[in-house]
């Protein structure tokens, strides 16, 4: 634990002691967007402020900023599309949708369009 901290440090003196440590802080300047991407969702940052926290060649940032959460639309292949199909008899759309639905597993729609 740092002394001082949480008793209204000096933000020099927290700086000087971050240097003695080998610690260096530094923002990155004009940051238009930050994006998160993961399987299901995009987590975009339009108005953040990035830190790079660098701790002897470790480094991490830090993002502040209001998320916003947008929901990532599932690519699904062509051929895949083409399998539901053609077992099926069903449209392109109808194969489409129930993939998306089923999270791309062919034999779940392919079972769901032929009830």
């Amino acid at each position: 634990m740092l002394p001082g901290l949480g008793r209204g440090i000096n933000p020099k003196k927290m700086a000087s002691m971050m240097k003695q440590m080998g610690i260096d802080v530094n923002d990155i300047e004009n940051v238009e967007e930050v994006i998160i991407r993961t399987p299901d969702k995009d987590i975009v940052f339009k108005d953040a402020q990035v830190t790079i926290m660098d701790a002897r060649g470790m480094k991490s940032y830090q993002v502040v900023g209001t998320p916003q959460e947008i929901q990532r639309e599932m690519n699904i292949p062509q051929e895949d599309i083409k399998l539901v199909m053609d077992q099926t008899g069903s449209s392109e759309s109808d194969s489409r949708n129930t993939l998306k639905e089923t999270k791309g597993d062919i034999a779940a729609a392919i079972l769901k369009l032929a009830k």
